[in-house]
């Protein structure tokens, strides 16, 4: 299934993009998917077409029979399946496949795409990472072809984004043959029709949670009402109660006080997995909104030939582009690294383990920034909509509703910021990254006087590269300084963690896109990738502008007098345009080829 899987001469661990140059040649672009993956992936859009679209106004009357119903369908013809391991009923497929099927799954309502990765992610892994082979053989071969459904239950009252705070409660009976647990979980999805719930609770008082394997029909549990939420409509959301249910003890997940650490890692899955359901449902509304553009008629012409209209169809088909780049060079890397550990002798699940955790931060940033290009992009197709993109009769107002759980969900964007950066630390303090000596490096370089010879940019992309070493180098000044002072203690600093964590996703957004585009015109000419080239550009110019802004907000947070002034000067010096482009022409050169297209015409 991986005959087109792109090996990295040197292994890049997770991070390390920071302080590393990566070639064009070392990464996944989307235009590498071989010929079985693209059949999986029209197949599956085959599917979204038949049985979804006709049907996509029963996801507004809260038709929770009908999601389920397409989840019993897609289970058929082994969309729930594709990661589950031959043996056990699935596919048995790579970890880019899988996020090429949810991609396709994901772009037409937000109800199914949430039943789909409720039920094939944090439903459906935990079994196949910590199960033992009794459990796998008992509930993966139903979970994979849609006969039974599963649901993932973490979140209480009052234990969100501290998880391990929860309540619930599990004793060991007095025969030894079952745990009974005790409490309640709320925002769960697919409970109202779901087989399979994976329980976290607290043994006595350990200090960690524990995960169960809870049957719909174990004696105890009882479900809420469905909730009335301002999206994904059809999907079941309830809350689920646990008064004395009896759990037989072999359906204990994993280890006992592991439950936490199972949590973290399947919602690394549910990071990466959440960021390319994004990009279809972004790739369809840019459709909808160069279509509705062309056919409207204002002043006596098309809106697509304002320039105002061209400028939100350019940045919507850049944004969703860039994220589409970034989204699947992090899936390959992890692809890669899986086979790697299998390579080395790891079992398969310990494999999928390390491989995802090793990428863990790039799974943080990537939920951050798709999650919020969705959000954009959804928010600019309601505008050009105008007031019909407000009307329930057009597409963009459920789309712009259900969108918004994205940036909700797998932990919550600023969560997920001010993870990626305190993994970053972690990994440096355990000596995994060496990140302390380029930022000591930079302290140096900033003492230097800069060069004013007039450098060589003839070969594509050389300045734009140069650029986003500099900007590297800015992240590893601020994050350099600011870790100096404050030490451990900077984890109670959020807003600058955050306002790190966004130079360090702009930085990993645009090189991802510049390393696809340069492929590209390696594969195809520079002529023929000349959209491609200006879409890396233009988000290169915002990126610049957005780490520049996120840079002198950390300083000013930590720094004063002369040190500031320092840092501030270093800050100007790496986020400097030699060159910049002509931002209008090359907006309308974007736009003039979407609106040709008359949809997004980047699809893969």
């Amino acid at each position: 299934m991986s005959d087109n899987t792109v090996q990295a001469t040197r292994f890049l661990k997770g991070g390390e993009f920071l302080i590393r140059d990566v070639s064009s040649d070392e990464v996944f672009i989307p235009e590498d998917f071989n010929e079985e993956q693209r059949m999986m992936a029209e197949a599956t859009t085959e599917f979204i077409e038949k049985e979804v679209i006709p049907e996509r106004e029963r996801f507004e009357k809260k038709d929770y029979d009908f999601t389920l119903s397409l989840m019993k369908k897609a289970g058929e013809l082994g969309l729930l399946g594709i990661s589950v391991a031959e043996e056990y009923g699935g596919l048995g497929m790579d970890f880019n496949t899988s996020m090429l099927v949810c991609d396709r799954i994901s772009g037409v309502s937000g109800s199914l795409s949430t039943a789909y990765g409720a039920h094939t992610g944090i439903g459906t892994l935990p079994i196949s990472l910590y199960g033992t082979e009794e459990q796998k053989k008992k509930y993966l071969p139903k979970l994979a072809t849609g006969e039974w459904m599963g649901a993932y239950c973490l979140t209480e009252p009052g234990a969100g984004s501290d998880a391990n705070s929860g309540k619930s409660k599990a004793e060991l009976t007095a025969d030894g043959k079952h745990y009974k647990i005790n409490g309640q979980k709320i925002w769960i999805s697919n409970a109202g029709f779901a087989n399979l719930f994976i329980v976290f609770a607290r043994i006595e008082d350990d200090k960690y949670l524990t995960g169960f394997i809870v049957e719909r029909t174990f004696d105890g549990i009882s479900f809420g009402e469905e909730e009335n939420k301002l999206g994904i409509r059809a999907s079941s959301t309830r809350q689920v109660f646990f008064n004395d249910c009896l759990v037989p003890v072999e359906n204990l997940l994993g280890e006992r006080n592991g439950g936490f650490k199972i949590a973290m890692n399947a919602l690394n899955y549910g990071r990466i997995k959440l960021a390319v359901a994004t990009l279809d449902a972004a790739r369809r509304v840019l459709t909808h909104a160069v279509q509705y553009g062309n056919e409207r008629k204002q002043f006596g012409q098309s809106i697509t030939e304002f320039g105002a209209i061209q400028q939100k169809l350019a940045d919507m088909a850049t944004y969703t582009w860039v994220a589409e780049s970034a989204t699947y060079r992090a899936g390959q890397d992890i692809e890669n690294h899986i086979a790697r550990l299998k390579e080395e002798g790891a079992s398969l699940s310990e494999s999928k383990l390390k491989g995802v955790e090793e990428y863990a931060i790039e799974c943080a940033i990537m939920k951050v920034f798709a999650s919020e290009v969705g959000s954009y992009v959804s928010d600019e197709g309601v505008q050009i909509y105008g007031g019909m993109g407000y009307s329930a009769d057009a597409p963009m107002e459920s789309a712009y509703r259900d969108v918004r759980i994205a940036r909700i969900y797998e932990g919550t964007n600023e969560i997920n910021r001010m993870h990626s950066v305190g993994m970053l630390l972690k990994k440096a303090l355990k000596g995994e990254l060496d990140l302390m000596s380029p930022a000591m490096k930079i302290g140096g370089e900033l003492m230097e006087i800069p060069s004013f010879d007039t450098p060589d940019y003839s070969e594509l992309f050389s300045e734009e590269k140069e650029i986003l070493g500099k900007l590297k180098k800015s992240i590893l000044m601020v994050a350099g300084k600011a870790v100096e002072k404050y030490a451990m203690q900077i984890e109670e600093e959020q807003e600058l963690l955050m306002a790190a964590a966004n130079m360090i996703i702009e930085v990993y957004a645009a090189e991802s896109a510049l390393l696809r585009a340069e492929k590209l015109s390696k594969q195809r000419g520079e002529e023929k990738t000349q959209t491609e080239i200006d879409m890396t550009r233009l988000f290169l110019y915002r990126a610049v502008e957005n780490v520049g802004r996120a840079g002198r907000e950390a300083i000013y947070s930590f720094a004063e007098g002369d040190e500031q002034r320092m840092l501030l000067m270093g800050l100007k010096r790496f986020t400097k345009l030699q060159n910049p482009i002509n931002v209008t022409e090359t907006r309308r050169r974007i736009a003039k080829r979407v609106v040709e297209a008359n949809r997004y015409p980047f699809t893969i």
